[in-house]
């Protein structure tokens, strides 16, 4: 037995109770996971008026190793798609210590301190989480950066990826 897909779960953080991706800043893991393939799962649409000034935004959300008995090594993170447009991309930072909660930032335009963003672009590139227990929770960070006096896409969709070894 190992460690299958369905056992590496993604959820908002800003509160146990938290059901909003908007309020996803950081603090406390939610109840609520991220629902895969669906718009606006994490960040909201940008306005017309971001796109013409340019916008950066962060989010958090935890990655859980929900297998009660097998640990995850070599754990990783990478972003196996970016953004498909040329005007707007994602870059992706671990909270410097496992667990919950991780740091709270006062707003979406504030980034988080400790970390460093990276392109993360492909598993070769992957950022490294290491060592996951069962049931145990990592934070990751998502910073979408918007540039200025650029056309709105109709939709932007990157692609997080996981990888865990077991035993």
């Amino acid at each position: 037995m190992s460690i299958v897909t369905g056992e590496i779960l993604t959820y908002l953080s800003g509160g146990t109770s938290n059901t909003n991706p908007n309020a996803s800043l950081g603090g406390v893991i939610s109840n609520t996971q991220i629902t895969d393939n669906t718009l606006n799962n994490l960040f909201s649409d940008v306005t017309g008026d971001q796109h013409a000034v340019g916008y950066t935004s962060y989010r958090c959300f935890f990655v859980k190793n929900s297998n009660a008995t097998f640990t995850g090594y070599n754990v990783k993170v990478w972003i196996e798609t970016n953004c498909t447009g040329v005007d707007e991309s994602i870059q992706i930072a671990l909270e410097p210590s496992s667990g919950s909660p991780a740091q709270t930032i006062v707003s979406e335009t504030t980034s988080p301190t400790g970390v460093s963003f990276s392109t993360a672009a492909g598993q070769v590139n992957a950022l490294s989480i290491g060592t996951m227990a069962p049931n145990v929770v990592y934070a990751v960070w998502v910073k979408r950066i918007v540039s200025a006096g650029t056309t709105p896409q109709a939709s932007d969709s990157p692609v997080i990826k996981f990888y865990f070894d077991t035993l």
